[in-house]
């Protein structure tokens, strides 16, 4: 009797560790991150920069600019640090 128990509890205890392992498996979506030579996750490559603004890109923020400068949600020394900042200068 003693030995139907113990295969039971092995058999439930491998249904379990496999499902878990599955679980697993299925969440990090069976990728791998690469890793150096210590094991260390690697970072990602940096992002490129954002494109340079064109002119309508810089007439349409400047535009958005004086619409808060006006309702007053920019001050006006907030105004001229953001004006300068999309213009380049």
């Amino acid at each position: 009797m003693g030995m139907v128990r113990r295969r039971t509890r092995r058999r439930t205890a491998m249904v379990v560790g496999g499902a878990a392992y599955a679980a697993g498996r299925g969440r990090g979506g069976g990728q791998e991150e690469p890793q150096d030579d210590q094991g260390y996750a690697e970072a990602p490559p940096p992002a490129p920069p954002p494109p340079a603004p064109s002119a309508d890109d810089a007439t349409g923020e400047l535009e958005r600019l004086a619409s808060l400068h006006t309702s007053g949600a920019l001050s006006d020394d907030e105004f001229a640090a953001a004006k300068q900042k999309v213009l380049g200068a």
